[in-house]
């Protein structure tokens, strides 16, 4: 039981859980899994609130600073400025908001939504088009980006160490809340 049990903690230690207040609320705003955005964290920034990509994607969802304003617009949000991105807050609210709009534009498809997050809506659309990537295709076939590829396969399996790890935790969160 001591080895399962160190073995637990260590994949804790892999897979942090920080904001989870944050996480829980804004993924019960935007009817998101609250796994789903803290993978997303994890594979973005590793929960470091005050990253930058070389692209420019800011925060712990790594949100561009348009894309950044496009959701504020959308939220009713005045005086937004791309600074607001390393707010946690503000920066999980912005970024699960983006990715329930992903997850509705290609019908709840979780490989194509996270592909677009990572690689561009409109490359997705593209890639649509021409016939690279299929709705309910499940998979990273298709896909040219490599980066984008292995961005997938890494929130998926940090979607499932979330989920193994911390549903009961996040479940009390939840039931406190209601």
């Amino acid at each position: 039981m001591l080895l399962s049990g160190g073995f637990r903690a260590l994949r804790k230690r892999l897979y942090p859980l920080r904001y989870e207040r944050f996480i829980v609320e804004t993924s019960r705003e935007f009817g998101m899994s609250p796994f789903l955005i803290a993978a997303v964290i994890r594979v973005e920034s590793n929960f470091r609130p005050d990253v930058t990509s070389s692209k420019g994607a800011r925060g712990l969802m790594q949100v561009l600073p348009d894309t950044g304003q496009h959701a504020a617009a959308s939220l009713g949000l005045r005086e937004y400025t791309p600074d607001m991105l390393f707010d946690p807050q503000m920066n999980i609210r912005l970024g699960t908001w983006y990715l329930s709009l992903l997850m509705a534009e290609f019908e709840g498809d979780l490989s194509l939504a996270l592909a677009a997050y990572n690689g561009g809506l409109s490359n997705v659309r593209e890639w649509r088009k021409q016939g690279l990537v299929k709705a309910g295709g499940g998979g990273t076939a298709g896909i040219p980006f490599r980066e984008t590829r292995e961005f997938i396969v890494r929130v998926n399996e940090a979607l499932e160490n979330y989920k193994e790890l911390y549903t009961e935790e996040l479940a009390q969160m939840r039931a406190k809340d209601q």
